[in-house]
């Protein structure tokens, strides 16, 4: 049992750590403040071959593992959550549909716009109706002269509304039998008639980021742009969650080890009654047990990716991966915003931020009580 990440593993982590404190760091409050998207930090990310790591070379993609994108998300976050949102809805929920289910036209056609970074993807299942029950889709498409007409709503969707959104994937119900709902996956392009996309979300954190609902009215896709089998959607969509779990858990680890660094400095350079704030033993404490609870939640993380990297079942590792990483997230952080005292209730100090964006982490992706049912699931508890 190694412990250790391969060689090629930790030159990844060190350049894109590079990259993030270059590039991300010194621009995260400004588009923080202003909600705006990082359309160049994006376009750099596409160029270094980082918005498609684990996806094959014959598709654009950078042919690298889970574990080298694990890695990769989580030293985005470490900076920011929003540019490691982007990448991680547009990388592991927007472009795996596709690369997973869809035919071999679908894949020359997408693959390689997505993989470049070129164009985003976005992944539509939840639903004002359809949230954590996720079977209980409303949006229904029926086949009409060779194109499927779809009706309905999503909300909450990452990417669908940018600049450079592409195409989203949604799950849609596409008939009955034996009166059984029958959910299938369908493409549908950005700028296709009839799909509506509505202003962005006002929310607490993930301000660079674009998430928005989108409405369907009479919208017209071809028959060819149905993803995968028919009447397997929920199926298709449930599997890619799971792949999805490993890259939040990435992010709650990621966004925990920064607020953890951004303690530790302040730490050390904070002075209270003629010393560091660092050597008083409340403060040691805090950092131990952090730094702690840290290195337990990657463990799960790199765990769930390799398990997925060796073909071997990891449902049950991503789940318990995302419920851990997302859980120390919002204890390291608060931690850390008690560490800096009033300071970290100041905007100028990126605690700040991340107390913002950490709570999603036990949201996104299947609530934590559905990771817990999930588990329960998978241990034959249920």
């Amino acid at each position: 049992m190694v412990f250790d990440l391969p060689e090629e593993h930790e030159a990844l982590r060190d350049t894109v750590r590079d990259f993030a404190e270059r590039e991300i760091a010194p621009v995260a409050a400004e588009l923080d403040r202003t909600k705006a998207f990082p359309y160049e930090i994006i376009r750099k990310l596409g160029e270094l071959g980082w918005m498609g790591i684990p996806f094959p070379e014959e598709y654009g993609g950078a042919g690298a593992d889970t574990l080298a994108y694990t890695v990769a998300v989580e030293e985005l976050a470490r900076v920011d959550s929003s540019v490691a949102i982007t990448m991680c809805a547009h990388t592991s929920l927007g472009t795996q549909p596709i690369y997973l289910h869809g035919d071999e036209e679908q894949k020359r056609e997408w693959l390689p716009l997505l993989a470049s970074g070129e164009r985003l993807a976005a992944f539509g299942l939840t639903e004002p109706e359809a949230g954590s029950d996720a079977g209980n889709t409303r949006t229904r498409a029926v086949l009409d002269g060779g194109e499927w007409v779809i009706d309905g709503a999503k909300q909450f969707i990452t990417n669908a509304g940018t600049e450079i959104s592409g195409v989203v994937s949604i799950t849609a119900v596409t008939g009955e039998t034996n009166g059984r709902r029958e959910i299938s996956n369908l493409l549908v392009p950005n700028g296709t008639p009839g799909l509506e996309i509505g202003e962005p979300y006002e929310k607490m954190g993930w301000h660079a980021s674009d998430t928005r609902p989108l409405v369907f009215d009479a919208c017209r896709v071809a028959e060819a742009n149905l993803l995968g089998e028919r009447g397997a959607g929920l199926r298709q969509f449930l599997e890619v969650l799971d792949i999805g779990r490993i890259g939040v858990a990435a992010m709650g680890v990621g966004l925990a080890q920064g607020a953890f660094d951004q303690a530790l400095r302040y730490a050390r350079e904070r002075q209270a009654f003629g010393r560091p704030i660092s050597r008083f033993q409340a403060i040691q404490a805090k950092l131990a047990d952090m730094s702690t609870e840290i290195e337990a939640a990657r463990l799960l993380a790199y765990r769930a990716a390799v398990l997925k990297d060796d073909g071997r079942p990891f449902a049950l590792a991503a789940a318990q991966a995302k419920l851990k990483s997302g859980l120390v997230a919002l204890q390291v952080v608060d931690e850390a915003v008690q560490i800096h005292g009033g300071y970290g209730y100041i905007e100028e100090y990126p605690v700040c931020r991340f107390y913002r964006d950490a709570k999603i982490l036990t949201i996104g992706e299947g609530t934590d009580e559905i990771q817990r049912l999930v588990i329960a699931r998978a241990l034959g508890a249920s």
